[in-house]
């Protein structure tokens, strides 16, 4: 027998050639896993499974190459290449059974006996590619013990990486793997060297000069492993860096993402989706801010609550399309109005809610009448001829309240007392309007027990005639002395004397004091002199205003034309029809009709040239910014030119400044009322302001009271 023997180097560096083979191995199986599509994982499983085969190859043939024998050894051309492809097909076999998704134990010990007969098949035609003559005799045990080590270095080789297709570690992961795999790899190749026994005499085929020389064959198998090993793991290393700049990337994409959507549900979940206007939560917080800093700066804030009047008419008429486009423009009408601190958020449906600083006394009912009379203006959408109007209440921080909770109620109660006045209107919260139910039940049974007692009486406001500068009448107002609470505002008590029915009761008795009042003014030689009562809705839809008017002035003896009967233009404009037979059949009586808040409402033209009144009654609105407001100027002159050019009066009242009066007396104003002309007052206590002395004047006996009923109405004097 041939002894060989073996160089400690090249096995060493077979060795190393093995533990890189394995270090790429288990490297391609994780980019085959994880490459992004099926092309990218065809390239890896391809290029992959050439650089695992060839390095295992290169192991085998520098193994080979440190094998000696006392003769010139050479291999087969073809015979190496075979066993080359027979590396290759395994590793490609093995890299794609770990790219599967599940790898149970049948299949790993089919592709473990596999891959091991395919390493086996790569060792022993490498040996006959030296074509020894005589053949090579093997020993038996050692070439089962050969293959046996390659099915468990194969099965090794699958289960790590498996396990590991999915680490995106490398050293900590792969490297003590690897060199445990390719000392299994080395392992099986110096076994089936052991079982190799070379005849004595023995010479190798493949050493002529058909054959590859080993010179040339190391050169090659060191050069090609070496490269294609490096290159491999190159490109691995620098697809590694691209996936983690790619991954920097995406993270930093999906970060910006995740910030945005977060931006998006804050918005969401803080605004609301139609107006992009704060919602709820967002107000509440807006709320409780202010509250803080009005506590602690010592300021002064309003909680305006403003709800939409018929909104859910224009919904109906023009659909909820129109409607929405109706509350953006609304929104942002209003929000024009605000100063940038200021913030308008809406609660859901017709609901607004602004939270307003208040600065150095500013006047908040102000800035209300503005916002009702810029949304009741003009038609909010261009492609409609649609008005709506806006009922607001107010609560202010701290007069009223000092949370957020009782804010909003009062503001909200305010709202529903502005509604319940007419609508377009706004209303100061009062602690009235915090009544319970059952607190509202017992002022109405006490209400009901006024009726007819002294606890109900009548203040009298002058009525100044311009031209001449003298007080010609005066407007009846109810007040109501309380035994317990002292005097109820009126506000209170009529609202719901309105909603119980008892205001036709008192209506009745507050016409009648005021005619019985008048007459004795009359007596007293004041016969000039007008009176003015207010007739609510609920009194004026009654069937029976038309008779007891006519009784009250029978009973009073009284001229009709110095009665006038006040009415709010919205009241008229409830049903127009109705309201032009009621007040016609009045205006035959004689009696004077005046339009009470004239310009608040929603009157037309169309109706106000038909109505039977004698007088228009300009609201305060219009007079209390009538020195600095150039709007509120052309307004007031425009309704004195149409009142004048349709024969009416104009009474302008809420006149507090002596400014004030002399826009009005320069406008063209016919009379004035306010608290700088003089407060409402008991009738004793106007007679003792008023009363001039003048000679007492008789009633003509050729005027009878019926025959004064039966004249047609005349302006009121």
């Amino acid at each position: 027998m041939l002894v060989g023997s073996y160089a400690p180097s090249l096995v060493l560096i077979s060795l190393l050639v093995a533990v890189m083979a394995s270090f790429t191995a288990l490297d391609m199986a994780a980019r085959v896993t994880t490459a992004p599509s099926r092309r990218q994982t065809a390239l890896w499983l391809a290029g992959g499974g050439c650089a695992m085969g060839l390095g295992i190859w290169s192991m085998h043939f520098i193994g080979m190459l440190a094998f000696r024998l006392p003769i010139p050894l050479g291999y087969d051309i073809a015979i190496t290449g075979m066993s080359l492809l027979a590396a290759i097909a395994s590793s490609v076999f093995a890299l794609w059974l770990v790219s599967l998704p599940t790898l149970p134990h049948t299949r790993l010990a089919l592709g473990a006996l596999l891959m091991g007969i395919g390493i086996a098949s790569m060792h022993y035609l490498g040996m006959a590619a030296m074509r020894m003559q005589p053949g090579i005799v093997y020993d038996p045990a050692w070439f089962v013990a050969s293959v046996l080590i390659a099915v468990a270095a194969s099965w090794t080789a699958l289960f790590v990486a498996f396990r590991l297709r999915g680490s995106q570690r490398r050293l900590r992961d792969r490297l003590a793997p690897a060199v445990l795999l390719g000392t299994a790899i080395v392992g099986m190749h110096y076994t089936g060297m052991a079982a190799a026994r070379f005849p004595a005499g023995s010479i190798c085929g493949a050493a002529g000069q058909d054959g590859l020389q080993t010179q040339w064959l190391a050169a090659i198998v060191l050069v090609l492993t070496i490269s294609i090993l490096t290159i491999v793991l190159v490109v691995s290393w620098l697809d590694q860096r691209m996936q983690s700049h790619l991954l920097r990337v995406r993270n930093s994409d999906l970060r910006t993402s995740l910030y945005d959507a977060q931006a998006e549900l804050t918005q969401a979940a803080l605004h609301d989706p139609l107006t992009r206007l704060p919602n709820r939560l967002l107000l509440q917080q807006h709320i409780e801010q202010s509250l803080a800093h009005a506590e602690r700066n010592g300021t002064r804030f309003a909680v305006m609550f403003m709800d939409l009047d018929g909104f859910k008419q224009v919904n109906d008429a023009y659909g909820h399309q129109t409607g929405d486009a109706l509350l953006v423009a609304v929104a942002e009408r209003t929000r024009q109005l605000l100063r940038p601190d200021d913030v308008i958020a809406r609660l859901g449906g017709d609901e607004f809610v602004l939270v307003v600083g208040i600065d150095n006394g500013e006047d908040i009912a102000a800035l209300a009448s503005r916002i009702i009379q810029t949304i009741g203006h003009e038609p909010l959408l261009p492609d409609h001829e649609l008005q709506v109007t806006a009922s607001i209440g107010i609560a202010i921080c701290p007069d009223h309240a000092a949370s957020e909770r009782q804010l909003m109620a009062f503001a909200d109660a305010a709202m529903y007392q502005a509604k319940e006045a007419g609508r377009n209107a706004q209303v100061l919260f009062s602690d009235w309007m915090n009544d319970s139910a059952e607190q509202q039940f017992q002022l109405l049974a006490d209400l009901r027990r006024a009726i007819g007692t002294d606890q109900l009486f009548l203040h009298y406001q002058p009525k100044t005639r311009v031209a001449a500068h003298t007080v010609c009448g005066a407007e009846a107002l109810i007040r109501w002395r309380h035994p317990q609470h002292g005097l109820v505002p009126p506000e209170r008590f009529i609202r719901l004397a309105e909603r119980s029915g008892v205001i036709n009761e008192i209506g009745r008795w507050a016409l009648d004091e005021a005619c019985r009042q008048l007459r004795e003014w009359h007596d007293a030689g004041h016969d000039s002199w007008t009176v003015s009562v207010n007739l609510s809705p609920v009194q004026f839809s009654s069937p029976d205003l038309l008779q007891e008017v006519r009784r009250v002035l029978q009973t009073h003896r009284m001229d009709p034309r110095r009665l006038i009967l006040e009415i709010t233009e919205n009241t008229v404009m409830r049903d127009t029809e109705a309201s032009l037979r009621l007040l016609q059949a009045l205006a035959t009586l004689g009696v004077g009709i005046s339009i009470d808040d004239f310009g608040t409402g929603y009157s037309s033209l169309l109706y106000l040239k038909r109505l039977p009144a004698s007088e228009i009654k300009i609201d305060h609105a219009f007079v209390r910014d009538l020195e600095n407001s150039s709007e509120d100027v052309v307004i007031v002159s425009a309704i004195v030119a149409l009142g004048h050019a349709l024969d009416m009066d104009i009474v302008a009242e809420g006149v507090e400044t002596a400014g004030q009066r002399a826009y009005l007396e320069r406008l063209g104003c016919d009379y004035l009322q306010g608290y700088l002309l003089g407060r409402p007052v008991d009738a004793q206590r106007f007679m003792q302001l008023h009363d001039h002395p003048r000679p007492r004047m008789e009633v003509a006996p050729e005027w009878s009271a019926d025959e004064g009923l039966s004249q047609p109405g005349h302006p009121a004097g």
